[in-house]
């Protein structure tokens, strides 16, 4: 891989995940963020979702639950309780822990109760979510390499101080 960074998934029980990658999609707070090599260093929360991987010219894809990412130019590290692989997720467990975790939700709960609950119910959602999603929708990750040599040339011209014009004449 010419340019590539370390991804590490890390959750209380093990490391789920730790491999060279070309880029990866986490769910933020804010909304989806696309880490590539040599990304500016940053530190956040991420949300219940899904991580999209690229590696070489494929694709591999992670529900994860709630955590921090850190960044670095050359490493990618997610603290999360909860990372699983897509052919990893039983779709009927998932389910069920769904209809538990609302079923639950519609009792009377303590603060800590419905922490919990809720936490089960985004980890469920995000497994089947993932599980679920339609093959076509994985289109914009395999292309998505086209659509980010086109923008990072300007990205970089704009860090640097200069004025960056696309072809709509529009200035960013």
């Amino acid at each position: 891989m010419a340019q590539s960074l370390k991804l590490e998934i890390v959750t209380p029980e093990s490391t789920v995940y730790s491999e060279e990658v070309s880029m990866v999609t986490l769910p933020g707070k804010e909304g989806e963020m696309g880490i590539l090599p040599q990304h500016i260093p940053l530190m956040t929360q991420v949300s219940a979702g899904e991580i999209a991987v690229r590696k070489d010219n494929d694709m591999e894809f992670l529900a994860i639950g709630d955590g921090f990412v850190q960044v670095t130019p050359d490493k990618v590290s997610v603290m999360t309780d909860m990372a699983i692989s897509e052919e990893n997720i039983d779709e009927e467990k998932a389910e069920e822990a769904r209809k538990k975790a609302e079923d639950r939700l519609q009792e009377k709960l303590s603060d800590e109760e419905l922490a919990t609950v809720k936490a089960a119910l985004a980890h469920s959602l995000a497994q089947l979510n993932l599980k679920r999603r339609p093959l076509g929708s994985r289109f914009f990750y395999s292309n998505s390499r086209k659509f980010l040599s086109i923008l990072r040339p300007c990205s970089d011209r704009m860090l640097s101080g200069w004025n960056c014009t696309p072809q709509t004449g529009r200035s960013l």
